[in-house]
Parts: C-alpha cells; sequence; structure tokens
C-alpha cells in the first residue's frame, strides 16, 4: 500500500475516493523508563527511552489506520497526518489520519 503526507501521487490518478481513515493509539509512560528519563534531563542529551515509545506509538496508529484502509477497499492512502493530545498526566495519544483512495495500478 502506497502512505504520502503529499496530497496526491505522481502519476497515479485517483480512481476513487473511499474517505477519512484513521488509526490511535493512548500510551502511558513506565515508571522505570521516567526513572532513567529524569536521570537523562540532568546531562542532557536525547531521552531515548520516550523516543523508541514514541516510535512505537506511531507505527501502531499507523497499521490501525492501514487496516481500516484496507478494509475499505484502498490501494493507497494520501494526506497522512500525525497528532498527539494528553489524554492524562502521563499518558498521551497518537492519531494518524489520511484519506484512503483507489488508484489507477500499473
Amino acid at each position: 500500500m502506497i502512505v504520502t503526507t503529499s496530497e496526491e501521487i505522481s502519476g497515479k490518478p485517483a480512481i476513487r475516493t473511499l474517505g477519512l481513515v484513521r488509526g490511535n493509539t493512548v500510551r502511558a509512560r513506565h515508571v522505570g523508563r521516567d526513572i532513567m528519563a529524569g536521570l537523562r534531563t540532568l546531562v542532557g542529551g536525547e531521552i531515548i527511552e520516550y523516543t523508541k515509545l514514541m516510535a512505537e506509538s506511531r507505527e501502531q496508529a499507523m497499521d490501525r489506520m492501514l487496516d481500516e484502509a484496507r478494509l475499505l477497499g484502498a490501494n493507497a492512502v494520501i494526506a497522512v497526518r500525525f497528532t498527539t493530545s494528553v489524554v492524562m498526566g502521563g499518558a498521551a495519544e497518537l492519531l494518524a489520519t489520511g484519506t484512503a483512495i483507489i488508484i489507477e495500478e500499473d
């Protein structure tokens, strides 16, 4: 499946627009990761524990969005966007949205 943040796929005309698809996940921080992250803030640099958590969250949200697109019969998703929001202290939602389409196959 082709996935892009652009509004169209160059050289691949959309035959049909199927509509909005989305996938989300809500993740909470882990006490062990918080301790390590807290220590890292003392010396500076990347907080690897949170980087990994966000990467896993993005992948899960995107997988869920693509599953929804497949159920609609799409072979591409355009205009993909990611947003985050705080649900409660220590927990955040990551949402992936896009437009499911059917493109002309070669």
